[in-house]
């Protein structure tokens, strides 16, 4: 049995439950443990994170462009939820990557929030 599966929700190292969706990707062992690794490091920027879903899905195949993947994260923290939602991406670890980076600023500018700064 692994970690993750799609709808599965996991507690990680620091205590944050993950969802995983998938839309017309295929759940491998590397794209488990990069969106597992990243969920983990948001657990150190603010360690009351509620729980976080991401949604990976590969919309419709356009005719002038080859593949996009689409990277949603969704984080539920004490009185707010998070929604994060990028660009499309060519490359599925770019838009992976795109979509943590964004989900830890807007976590980091909660955080400050909160402090009342």
């Amino acid at each position: 049995m692994r970690a993750f599966r799609v709808g599965a929700i996991m507690r990680s190292a620091m205590d944050v439950p993950v969802r995983i969706t998938l839309k017309d990707v295929d759940l491998t062992p590397a794209l488990e443990s990069k969106i597992r690794d990243r969920a983990e490091k948001l657990g150190h920027y603010y360690d009351r994170i509620v729980s976080c879903h991401v949604t990976v899905e590969s919309p419709e195949r356009r005719h002038h462009k080859g593949k996009l993947y689409n990277v949603h994260v969704h984080l539920h923290v004490p009185g707010e939820d998070l929604l994060v939602t990028r660009e499309p991406s060519e490359d599925l670890y770019t838009a992976i990557g795109d979509a943590f980076d964004a989900a830890k600023r807007q976590l980091l500018d909660f955080v400050q929030r909160r402090r009342g700064r």
